[in-house]
């Protein structure tokens, strides 16, 4: 009805006639900035030929294991969801993959919530249950 009485018809959304377009407008330099010449030009920032070098000296990862004491194997690994699903798409036994990683005898665990977290995924990711629950 509104159509016929001469107004325009009711659309859902936004009206595009109003609203401003960003890309097209230019953007206008205030004249009392700092990066502004007096002249009106952009000032380009000067770049130093040389830049400062910075020598750190490299420390042993040995010196980990000397603080931490209590570390070695068997090593206890936290397993969650991303990590077992990473396994399984890339075709590599759980327990054997990390055993090849840490050179030791990893003892996975996983936690109730990670459990929790493949029974409500379904059926989709009933494999990365099967390999979550292995005893091992």
């Amino acid at each position: 009805l509104a159509s016929r009485a001469g107004f325009p018809r009711a659309t859902m959304g936004k009206n595009k006639t109003k609203t401003k377009k960003f890309a097209e407008t230019k953007r206008i330099l205030n004249p009392k900035e700092a990066r502004v010449d007096k002249s009106g030009q952009k000032r380009k920032k000067k770049r130093d030929d040389a830049p400062d070098v910075k020598h750190v000296e490299a420390t042993s990862s040995s010196l980990f294991f000397k603080h931490n004491s209590a570390l070695g194997p068997p090593y206890s690994v936290l397993v969650d969801t991303n990590f077992i699903n990473f396994s399984i798409k890339n075709k590599i036994d759980l327990v054997k993959g990390m055993m090849d990683c840490l050179y030791a005898q990893c003892v996975p665990h996983v936690t109730d919530c990670v459990m929790a977290e493949l029974e409500k995924l379904g059926q989709k990711y009933r494999v990365a249950l099967r390999v979550a629950k292995d005893p091992r």
